[in-house]
C-alpha cells in the first residue's frame, strides 16, 4: 500500500486538523534522519536522478523521514539514523497539506515508489554529506 493510500485511510488526529496517524511497517518502513543530513542526501538523490519515495519533513523536530522497503534494519547500524518499522507510528499531514509550520512532504509520489535503501545509504556516505556527518557526531 502506498503512503498516499495509507494517508487516505489513516485516522485523523482529533485536536490537530489535517494530521493523520500512520502505522509503519506494513508495506514500508521509515528512516529518520536529522534534517541537515537528510536534506543533503535528498539533494544528492535528486541530482543523480534516483527515484525517491515519500519524504516527510518534520519542522519542529528538524527531521526527515524517508519511506523505504521493509526488512532493512541492519543497513543503518553505522549511520546516525533511526530505522522505524512494525509497532512504530508517524504523525503526518495529509497529502493536501504540503507546506506549513509542521514542515510537510518534500516528496510524495502518486505511486507506491520507495527510496532505494542502497541509494540512500550511498547518499549519506557521499563525501559532502559525510563531512557534515562527522561534524554532527
Amino acid at each position: 500500500m502506498s503512503i498516499r493510500e495509507a494517508l487516505r485511510g489513516a485516522p485523523v488526529i482529533a485536536d490537530a486538523p489535517g494530521l493523520r496517524l500512520l502505522q509503519v511497517g506494513h508495506g514500508w518502513d521509515l528512516v529518520r534522519i536529522h534534517s541537515d543530513l537528510g536534506f543533503l542526501a535528498l539533494d544528492h538523490l535528486r541530482a543523480i536522478g534516483t527515484a525517491i519515495g515519500p519524504v516527510l519533513y518534520d519542522g519542529p523536530y528538524q527531521r526527515l523521514y524517508y519511506a523505504i522497503e521493509t526488512g532493512t534494519s541492519g543497513s543503518w547500524a553505522d549511520l546516525p539514523v533511526r530505522h522505524l518499522s512494525t509497532d512504530s507510528w508517524l504523525v503526518a499531514p495529509g497529502a493536501e497539506r504540503l507546506d506549513d509550520w509542521f514542515g510537510g512532504w518534500c516528496e510524495l509520489p502518486d505511486d507506491d515508489a520507495l527510496t532505494d535503501v542502497h541509494a540512500l545509504r550511498a547518499a549519506l556516505q557521499h563525501p559532502y554529506v559525510a563531512t557534515l556527518l562527522e561534524a554532527v557526531r
